[in-house]
C-alpha cells in the first residue's frame, strides 16, 4: 500500500512539475522587435517606426509549441516613434501629447488559440492617456528559442481622442485611419543574453 501511495506521490509532483515548467516567462527581444504606425495624409502616405517596445509575456510551451498565452504587457515609448521627418514627428507627438503621456501600452485580457499558427488576441491598448479594446489576429511562429507574434490593428485618431495632425499651416493633414503593426520576438529571460 505505501508502495501506490509512493508512486502516485511521485507521479503527481511529476506531473505538477512539468506543467510548472511549461510556464516560462518571456520578455521582448528589443533589437529583433519593431513597431509601426502607418498613414496617409493629403500628400503622401507616412510611417513612423520604433525598435524600442519592452514587455513581458507568461507563456506556456509544450514540445516547442505555444499552447497557452497567459499574459502579455507592452510598452513604448511615443517619441521613440520616427518617420525620418523631424517636422512630422513634432506635429505628430503633438497630437499624442506626448509631454503628458510618454507611453503607448498594451494590456492582453484574453488569448484564443485557432491553429498552431493564428491566435486571437483581446486587448487593451492605451494611447495618448485614452484605453479602447480591440480584438488582433496574430500570427505565431517560433524560432530556436523565440516566440515571435506578428499582426496589426487598424485604428483611428478618434478611437483615442486625438485630432488627426497638420502641418504647413493646415495645408498636409494626416488622414483619420492608422494602421499599428508589430513583429515581437519573445525571448526566456533567462536565454535573452545567448540571442
Amino acid at each position: 500500500m505505501k508502495t501506490i501511495k509512493s508512486i502516485l506521490v511521485t507521479v503527481f509532483i511529476t506531473i505538477f512539475s512539468f506543467q510548472l515548467n511549461a510556464q516560462r516567462t518571456y520578455t521582448i527581444v528589443d533589437s529583433k522587435s519593431t513597431f509601426e504606425v502607418a498613414g496617409t495624409s493629403t500628400v503622401h502616405d507616412w510611417t513612423m517606426r520604433s525598435t524600442e517596445g519592452t514587455g513581458i509575456a507568461n507563456l506556456t510551451v509544450k514540445d516547442s509549441k505555444l499552447t497557452a498565452i497567459n499574459s502579455l504587457t507592452i510598452s513604448l515609448l511615443a517619441e521613440s516613434l520616427k518617420s525620418g521627418k523631424t517636422s512630422m514627428d513634432e506635429v505628430a507627438y503633438e497630437a499624442l501629447d506626448t509631454q503628458t503621456h510618454k507611453s503607448i501600452d498594451y494590456t492582453l485580457k484574453s488569448a484564443e488559440k485557432i491553429n498552431d499558427s493564428t491566435w486571437i488576441l483581446t486587448g487593451t491598448y492605451t494611447v495618448a492617456g485614452v484605453s479602447k479594446e480591440y480584438k488582433t489576429q496574430v500570427k505565431v511562429t517560433t524560432s530556436n528559442t523565440v516566440i515571435i507574434l506578428q499582426g496589426s490593428n487598424q485604428i483611428t485618431f478618434g478611437d483615442f481622442e486625438m485630432t488627426p495632425p497638420k502641418a504647413a499651416l493646415g495645408v498636409v493633414k494626416a488622414g483619420k485611419d492608422l494602421t499599428i503593426i508589430f513583429n515581437i520576438s519573445l525571448g526566456q529571460v533567462n536565454q535573452i543574453s545567448d540571442l
